[in-house]
């Protein structure tokens, strides 16, 4: 059994078996949902920056979340968490690794986006990370210093509400692609452009990895 950042430790079995749900929204609170799943339904607590995101939803639609799973022996009934993107839960894995973070806590600081927080994670910004909930001075200065220099991929996250052709077919290049629509939330034409244009400012790029820091370097200059 693994250690958790707050003193926990993980029970076997739930950790693994739910990482997706889609289903009809049954009910809604200020922090969770309940959603119906093959005639099983499932309390999910939702951050309030995915909670804003499904406030157009009324009950009885669809809507899926990728979930996290958390259940320790002070926790023993698994408590479901709930994001509109696989990046957004990654965050929220990296997130929750921070000396004082756990799980719950974490929940409550998703106030804004996980865009900005990641943003303000990589240029040090202190006064924007204490506007999350719960995080004081000294827990913002931990999140950077554990954190800093590994947001530049969610940095990029972003929220769609409702013909520039790839720049070449490389596998990295694919994979970014793949990221930014599937994970990030980018239509795949826009990925297509923030690609090219990247490619464009540093011909040099060999790597995913010096990819999303171009990208994100552009985006950050406009």
């Amino acid at each position: 059994m693994g250690s958790m950042a707050d003193g926990d430790t993980w029970l076997p079995g739930w950790k693994a078996m739910i990482g997706y749900l889609e289903g009809r929204l049954l009910k809604k609170e200020q922090d969770r949902i309940l959603l119906l799943v093959n005639h099983v339904g499932y309390e999910i607590l939702v951050p309030a920056v995915v909670m804003e995101t499904l406030s157009p939803k009324a009950i009885g639609d669809e809507i899926s979340l990728y979930v996290y799973c958390y259940q320790t022996e002070r926790q023993p009934k698994p408590v479901l968490i709930g994001f509109n993107l696989e990046a957004e839960k990654e965050f929220f894995q990296y997130f929750i690794s921070v000396e004082a973070i756990g799980p719950l806590k974490a929940v409550k600081a998703l106030s804004i986006s996980v865009g900005d927080i990641a943003h303000a994670i990589e240029s040090g910004d202190i006064k924007t990370l204490k506007r999350l909930s719960g995080i004081g001075d000294r827990t913002a200065h931990k999140i950077i210093a554990s954190l800093q220099g590994k947001m530049n991929k969610f940095a990029l996250i972003r929220h769609e509400k409702n013909g520039v052709p790839a720049p070449t077919d490389e596998d990295f290049i694919q994979m970014v692609m793949d990221v930014l629509v599937s994970q990030l939330g980018y239509k795949t034409t826009d990925s297509r452009q923030l690609i090219a244009d990247a490619m464009q400012r540093n011909s040099a790029i060999t790597t995913a990895e010096q990819l999303f820091d171009e990208i994100y370097r552009g985006q950050r200059q406009e």
